[in-house]
Formats: structure tokens, C-alpha cells, sequence
């Protein structure tokens, strides 16, 4: 059944296909605290990353979106890339969890603000 799902779906970290490119033509020049494994081809054209699990983009720091978008040359592992003291830390999305934020008046918080700021029409 792995073998199936590895030849069939892109969504549960790599294919066949993908895992035989990488392993022909990719270098490997990191890895993230997720797990997650970054590749260039030789000549440093191409970049792509192998995602540990299932293949969510937010789940890639913002440093390694920059390196793989080719906005910078040096990988974050050779250069890493300064933090400000404001900055947070990286969260990856997480819409349709039960993590995900709720504003104050939405009605999926366990419990929703109580409405002040309108009156109802009544007919007289």
C-alpha cells in the first residue's frame, strides 16, 4: 500500500519519480528544524524542497522561503539570516485546525462575545 500511495500522491511527502530526480540531480544543501530537506541541482538553477510529511507550504521559515525564491544566494545553514528582536517565530498555517485563530466576536470560539452594538428592528 506505501508503494502505491508513494506512486500515486505528491501530498505525503515524495513520489517515486521525485525521490529518483532528487537522488540524480539534487544536492543537498540543508535541512530545517521540521525535518523538512532543501536540494539545488548542480549548477544551482533549480531549488526544491522535500517536505517531512504531509506537503504544506507555510511549513517553510520564512529564511529558507528566501533561499528557495532565490532571494538570496547562501542557504541559512552558510549565512544565516539576522533576526530582529520584534520578530516572531515561525508558525506554519494553521486554518481548519483546532489551533486556528478566531477574532473575538466569531461564533466558532468556545465562547463568543455577547453582542452589545445592535438593536433589533421591532415593527410598532
Amino acid at each position: 500500500m506505501s508503494f502505491l500511495l508513494r506512486t500515486l500522491t505528491w501530498w505525503n511527502s515524495q513520489t517515486i519519480n521525485t525521490q529518483f530526480w532528487t537522488w540524480r540531480n539534487g544536492k543537498k544543501v540543508g535541512e530545517d528544524d521540521q525535518g523538512n530537506v532543501f536540494y539545488q541541482n548542480k549548477d544551482g538553477s533549480r531549488r526544491w524542497v522535500i517536505y517531512k510529511g504531509e506537503s504544506e507550504a507555510s511549513r517553510v521559515t520564512p529564511e529558507w522561503h528566501g533561499w528557495l525564491h532565490h532571494t538570496w544566494d547562501e542557504p541559512p545553514t552558510e549565512v544565516p539570516v539576522p533576526r530582529k528582536v520584534w520578530e516572531k517565530p515561525h508558525v506554519p498555517n494553521m486554518t481548519g485546525t483546532p489551533a486556528a485563530y478566531y477574532p473575538e466576536g466569531s461564533l466558532y470560539r468556545a465562547e463568543p462575545a455577547v453582542r452589545r452594538d445592535y438593536d433589533a428592528w421591532q415593527p410598532e
